[in-house]
């Protein structure tokens, strides 16, 4: 499998987008091509040694950058990383896209250039957020500030098919975040999308509250990109504000009692670290796109990689299409017959 990375994407670019890629040769079995300026991948690669077997360099003349306008990836940064990456995803040169680049522009440049699935009105940003249960998908995490109740019932089916394909967890529990566990409750936008989940064939819990969500009560958590980012950017903090904690308490007497809950220690800072997650897909295009962590080093690029194969091997893109086209196919069969 061919995976396409974004060289210049990042704080660390290119150095680390090339150690993931590296490791990603090594222990996933992939190919790499990476888009970006070949003279600064070679010298860098050369100065940490590191081999480029399995690696091949797509030349890239620009950069986009987190200043920039996210159309300029349309227009006067047409020829950066990250198009060239993306238009290389289009015509078929990679099998999924890997970027930690401009999030603005990488959801533009996916949907204009490498496309959103037909029947799909929006694609969306779908972090994953850990819970007591593994992890949770959040649709959207930030990509529509404004959404449709269409839109949300989208939302649900495409988070669904992730959870069941990439992690592995059949029949998804997927809920409407919301003020209330009541179906009244809330917005006319999450009224009507409950209206419409329900009527799905998903395994919709209804309604879930922010406080619900860390305990891990739903698998997919639909909302709108406004709520969803906010709920992400809180999520973020409070995993900052935990770990910090953690040190203080077991520092000074405290490393005596770290010493017997090491183990548990390290995997709860896991959870929270998004480095061992990979990065947020961009569900709703034709190819698996993956956004990294703009501050990602070669760990985090390293799962982004494996994060993207695992989308390809899922064929979850194409699962999404096949389920937007039989819903659709079940909805004027029922038309019909009225």
């Amino acid at each position: 499998m061919k995976i396409i990375l974004d060289a210049m994407g990042g704080d660390y670019a290119p150095l680390s987008p090339l150690e993931g890629a590296a490791r990603a040769v090594k222990e996933l079995g992939v190919s790499i091509v990476l888009c970006g300026d070949e003279a600064k991948i070679r010298q860098a690669a050369e100065e940490k040694q590191i081999p480029l077997d399995g690696i091949t360099i797509l030349p890239a003349e620009d950069v986009i950058t987190m200043e920039d306008q996210p159309t300029a990836i349309m227009k006067e940064k047409k020829n950066c990383s990250m198009s060239v990456g993306l238009q290389a995803l289009s015509s078929g040169e990679g099998e999924a896209f890997v970027s930690a680049g401009n999030s603005g522009a990488l959801l533009v440049g996916a949907t204009m250039i490498t496309r959103r699935i037909k029947g799909i009105k929006r694609a969306a940003m779908a972090p994953l957020l850990p819970t007591g249960n593994g992890h949770a998908i959040l649709m959207d995490g930030g990509a529509n500030l404004e959404c449709r109740p269409e839109m949300l019932e989208q939302f649900g089916i495409m988070g669904s098919v992730y959870m069941d394909k990439v992690m592995q967890l059949p029949m998804p529990r997927v809920a409407i975040i919301n003020n209330g566990a009541e179906e009244c409750k809330g917005r006319e936008l999450e009224q009507e999308a409950y209206k419409l989940l329900d009527a799905d064939d998903l395994n919709f819990i209804g309604n879930i509250e922010a406080r619900d969500i860390p305990s891990g009560d739903a698998d997919v958590l639909v909302t709108d990109g406004f709520t969803g980012n906010i709920v992400l950017k809180l999520y973020e903090g409070l995993g900052k504000f935990f770990g910090s904690k953690l040190k203080e308490m077991f520092s000074g007497a405290g490393k005596i009692g770290a010493v017997f809950m090491r183990d548990k220690i390290t995997d709860f800072k896991d959870s929270f670290d998004y480095k061992k997650v990979g990065g947020a897909v961009l569900l709703g295009i034709q190819k698996p796109v993956i956004k990294a962590h703009g501050s990602s080093d070669g760990e985090a690029f390293f799962h982004a990689i494996r994060q993207a194969k695992k989308c390809a091997d899922g064929k979850v893109c194409e699962t999404i299409s096949e389920s937007l086209a039989a819903r659709k196919a079940a909805q004027s069969a029922a038309a019909d017959e009225s």
